[in-house]
């Protein structure tokens, strides 16, 4: 069972210290903002069962902020936070939508349980809003997993080219299942009749991928003692995927660059050329422009299958999909390990695997669970059954020396401890060619926390204007 989360949102430090922290004692997943304009930030991120906000802050006000949550995130309730003097002002914010409001200051007892009473609203709300939308066959595509809005974008956009023939491009990092979209593409075509065929360009050397490719006549060189159909022949009329595109060959890049355009094949060896009606889907997790602009990628093969892009956002950056990726993965994948004998997840799993990265992404969290199944000797898994890495937070490969915490002596005369963090910030972004994601498992943060600290010493690196725009993600 997954934790409740609460994004708090209070320019006032202070106060939203104390609130954070009340809340995480209580058990439930807490982000921060000090301002609506961050606020709308971690929702585009994360989906947040309740926004604890204040009403009166600068820039954005609690009002406005409750109307944008209203209408881009219906599930997530908002509990309002006013002054004395503002009652008034969080009536008329119930009356727009808020859930519930709480006075200044408020005890603990008054926010946990109005913090509890909101996720539970929001679970009815979330589970209404997913079986109408089923029903409505607007979400789900088998075997895709994902209601967080980038993931359901991708989803949209594959409901929307999967008819016709337009070539497509997937990009996203290893494990985010370029494949399974791909796959999804074509089980939505009118090409599905057809087996679906998929080569990784990269697991094949250059010398032997045009022969499966293109395929051979007989004779062609030694060995070749019969006609052999290639790929692209055997994906005629269906969809042939060609996985990590980017590490084809130059030469071969301009002979596939051949058959898109001209829509003919050669065997190798052949002399004569034949129609083909395939649908090409390419992937790769690399930046494709970027291969292209250091001369690694041709530029017209790259605008040919470049028709469509589909863009997979990393599991870390959309969060909110974890628990539910991890229970499918426990009770539909790999059901087949336990019988059923498993019955839920811990609280406490569920929390590590909230705040773990997933460097290998939705791979790796499925090979976490898979693990943790065949470990478990009770009916929910508990943090014993993860990984090393997940436990301490870090990826793998990094040294058990690294795993554990250097003690720090505090100099007699004592220290500045604002100066001591903002330094290893700036240290970690350093090393890390002040790329987010790789200084915050540096720091052993998650990739939001770290951001939100770089915000707030204005950290930024020496050629960006801003630190949105400066740094990587």
């Amino acid at each position: 069972m997954s934790q409740a989360s609460v994004l708090v949102v209070e320019d006032n430090d202070l106060e939203r210290q104390i609130t954070v922290e009340t809340l995480r004692e209580e058990g439930f997943a807490v982000e921060e903002a000090a301002g609506g304009r961050r606020a709308l930030e971690l929702l585009a991120l994360s989906q947040f069962d309740v926004v604890l906000t204040d009403l009166i802050m600068p820039g954005m006000t609690g009002e406005e902020l409750l109307a944008r949550v209203r209408a881009d995130h219906p599930a997530t309730q908002v509990v309002v936070l006013t002054a004395h003097g503002t009652i008034d002002s969080a009536v008329k914010a119930m009356k727009n939508g808020a859930f519930y409001y709480l006075a200044k200051p408020t005890d603990r007892e008054s926010l946990v349980l109005s913090m509890r009473r909101a996720a539970e609203l929001a679970s009815l709300h979330q589970e209404n809003l997913l079986l109408r939308t089923r029903l409505e066959g607007k979400l789900e595509i088998e075997g895709i997993i994902g209601q967080h809005p980038s993931f359901q974008e991708v989803v949209r956009i594959v409901r929307k080219v999967a008819p016709s023939s337009s070539t497509v491009l997937v990009q996203g990092e290893s494990g985010t299942g370029k494949e399974l979209i791909a796959r999804a593409i074509h089980r939505l075509s009118p090409r599905a009749a057809r087996p679906f065929v998929a080569i990784n360009c990269s697991a094949i050397p250059d010398n032997l991928i045009e022969n499966e490719l293109f395929g051979h006549e007989r004779g062609a060189f030694t060995g070749a003692t019969e006609r052999k159909m290639g790929l692209i022949e055997s994906a005629d009329k269906s969809t042939l995927f060609l996985d990590e595109i980017a590490d084809l060959g130059a030469g071969l890049q301009g002979k596939i660059l051949r058959v898109l355009q001209e829509k003919e094949l050669r065997r190798v060896g052949g002399n004569e050329a034949f129609r083909v009606d395939v649908r090409w889907v390419a992937a790769t997790n690399r930046n494709l422009a970027e291969e292209v602009a250091e001369g690694r990628f041709r530029d017209d093969l790259y605008y040919r299958v470049n028709v469509v892009t589909i863009t997979l956002p990393p599991l870390r950056e959309r969060r909110s999909d974890i628990p539910l990726l991890a229970e499918h993965a426990l009770n539909h994948r790999f059901r087949h390990l336990h019988g059923g004998r498993i019955r839920e997840i811990s609280r406490e799993v569920m929390a590590l695997l909230l705040d773990y990265p997933w460097p290998g992404n939705v791979r790796q969290l499925e090979s976490a669970i898979e693990r943790a199944i065949l470990l478990c000797e009770g009916e929910a898994i508990q943090p014993a059954d993860l990984p090393s890495e997940v436990l301490s937070r870090r990826p793998p490969g990094r040294g058990a020396e690294r795993l554990r915490p250097e003690r720090f002596e505090i100099p007699s005369e004592g220290l500045n401890f604002e100066n001591l963090e903002r330094d290893l910030l700036l240290q970690a972004m350093e090393k890390s060619d002040w790329v987010v994601a790789k200084a915050a498992r540096l720091l052993g943060m998650t990739y939001k926390t770290l951001q939100y600290r770089l915000e707030k010493f204005g950290l930024k690196r020496p050629d960006a204007k801003t630190v949105s725009g400066g740094l990587k993600a």
